[in-house]
């Protein structure tokens, strides 16, 4: 008689071995406590982030004005993150361009620190695959790279989010530090306690692990004795006490609607919806924003505020070439109007090949691809993401 396998015996052992593998491999990309940097960037890329011309930043280098940067071989010039954002600062009221695009001051005596509200988008869509971690990393980066100071919150008990920034939740994580730990109902943390720098000066993380699954049990049993009737505001609660502290919040959600995801939902001044332009995607989208729509309506009768700057989709992983992608495309234009961005992130190798060794486009250089894979790439990201920080300039009033 043939004897079966005890599931859970099975899996823990899988766990095991790839955990093992894992921790090797990041061993091997990174020695051991060491964390993650970044790169420099050539003055070209710097001049592009910043909206001026090369020969502009020579001559501040030249001049000895602002940041220094480092001089490689053949005289080209690399400029860290920090320099970029010293550069912003330098040159920041030497113009009438804003190199420093965040939260404006609020006028003395009106008793709040800044002009504008602070910024909280919450990435989401019920099906994994549709590039919300993708979509967050990047459009983290590039708002700390454009001179915004972010707050990433990864809701994920995957982590992916957390892995791209170099934390390895079963390795750095072991005593929690998650933002569990700051909106548990029994003795939570202040939240500035699992605020972990990254190697970008403007960006900063709260790293995510199977801790945040401990929120969706505790939830109904808090609800059931009257202790968790207002779950939705926990998150907007924990993210109150450091509002001052930067322009945007971006979450990333994990794929379903729980409580951690309506939470979020409740924080949010606006909602990003990834989408595949697949038929499948497209119809689990379709029970996603019907579940969504009803449960977010109970929320709202209870008290919670589900009024946004903006919602809008964004297509990821497009391939132009395909013919059924552009059909579906027309066809969310076609039902959702402004409401879906104009450009798309596309598909690309460049992307995918860069998240093996756990980084983003904006990390990778751009000699480790072929020219135009990167470029084309870059520009669809770049593209993207201006046309979000753009809506936040918007709903800011300018």
């Amino acid at each position: 008689m043939r004897r079966q396998t005890r599931i859970d015996q099975l899996v823990g052992t899988h766990a095991e071995k790839l955990s093992e593998r894992l921790q090797a491999h990041r061993a091997q990309l990174f020695p051991p406590h060491a964390r993650k940097t970044l790169r420099k960037f050539t003055s070209g890329e710097v001049a592009a982030l910043l909206g001026v011309k090369d020969a502009y930043l020579r001559k501040l280098s030249l001049d000895g004005k602002g940041p220094q940067p480092e001089t490689g071989a053949g005289g080209r010039r690399l400029y860290s993150a920090e320099d970029i954002l010293a550069l912003r600062h330098f040159l920041d009221g030497r113009s009438k361009a804003t190199y420093l695009p965040g939260r404006r001051p609020a006028p003395e005596g009106s008793g709040r620190k800044y002009d504008d509200p602070l910024q909280v988008i919450t990435v989401i869509n019920f099906k994994g695959g549709s590039g919300k971690t993708t979509t967050s990393a990047h459009l983290a980066q590039k708002c700390a790279l454009d001179g915004y100071r972010v707050l990433a919150v990864d809701l994920d008990p995957q982590a992916s989010l957390s892995a791209l920034h170099g934390f390895q939740p079963e390795f750095d994580l072991l005593d929690g530090g998650t933002l569990y730990d700051a909106i548990r109902y029994v003795d939570p943390v202040p939240l500035r306690e699992v605020i972990q720098p990254t190697y970008f000066p403007s960006l900063d993380i709260v790293p995510g692990n199977l801790d945040l699954m401990e929120f969706e049990h505790e939830t109904p049993r808090a609800i059931m004795e009257k202790d968790g009737g207002t779950f939705f505001t926990r998150i907007g609660d924990a993210l109150a006490q450091v509002q001052d502290d930067y322009d945007l919040v971006i979450m990333d959600c994990p794929p379903q609607l729980g409580f951690l995801t309506m939470s979020a939902l409740s924080a949010a001044t606006a909602v990003l919806v990834t989408v595949h332009p697949q038929m499948l995607d497209v119809m689990s989208m379709c029970q996603f924003l019907l579940m969504t729509s009803n449960l977010l309506e109970v929320v709202a009768e209870a008290g919670g505020d589900m009024s946004y700057d903006w919602l809008r989709y964004v297509v990821t992983r497009y391939e132009p070439g395909d013919g059924p992608q552009n059909q579906m495309v027309s066809f969310m234009r076609s039902l959702f109007g402004e409401h879906v961005l104009n450009h798309t992130v596309l598909k690309s190798t460049a992307i995918s090949d860069a998240g093996i060794t756990k980084q983003t486009l904006y990390e990778v250089e751009r000699s480790q691809f072929t020219r135009a894979t990167y470029d084309r790439a870059r520009e669809s990201l770049d593209s993207v993401n201006g046309e979000i920080e753009a809506l936040v300039q918007q709903a800011w009033g300018r």
